[in-house]
Order: structure tokens, then sequence, then C-alpha cells
């Protein structure tokens, strides 16, 4: 499974979550990492602002996702997402 960090302390709502968005994208579009497989991608997002903590969980309920684990880091929160890849992503990044 693939890591990233999303650092998006200091930004305000709705930016946070469309950074988290843009990460997933680009990891989405890149060619697989043969260490990483299909597996999916484990973003974590570190974001300050209060709203963060509804629009992560609403755009992971609208995309499909776990809902987010989150994690209280004293000046800001850490949010765990794991996006799973779509089965035909899944199929064509094995070589199917």
């Amino acid at each position: 499974m693939t890591e990233v960090l999303v650092d998006a302390r200091g930004l305000r709502c709705p930016l946070p979550v469309i950074r988290l968005a843009e990460a997933v994208r680009s990891h989405a579009t890149a060619p697989p990492d043969a260490a990483a497989g299909p597996d999916g991608l484990r973003v974590t997002l570190l974001a300050d602002d209060p709203a963060a903590r509804h629009d992560v969980a609403a755009w992971c309920r609208m995309r499909g996702h776990a809902a987010p684990q989150s994690q209280d880091r004293g000046d800001h929160t850490a949010y765990l997402v794991v996006v799973r890849p779509h089965p035909a992503q899944s199929a064509k990044a094995c070589g199917s």
C-alpha cells in the first residue's frame, strides 16, 4: 500500500479536503508502484481547521471510502484515509 502525507495545516475550508482529493487523484493516475502494488493508497491528512473533520468524512462517504480515522495531535488533527482502488483500476494495475 502506498502511503502519502498531506500537510494542510494553516489552510481553511475547503482547502484541506481539496488537497486530499488532489493527492488521491495524482496517485490514481500515476503508474502503479511495483513495491506498493494495487492494494490502494493510505493518505494521512494533517489539518488544523475544525471544518476538516466534517469535510473529510463527507468526502470519504461520497467517494465510497471507509470513514476516516482521526487522531488529535494538540494543535492539529491527523486524518487517516484508506483509498481502495476501483476494481477496474486493480485489474489494470495487475496487468489484466
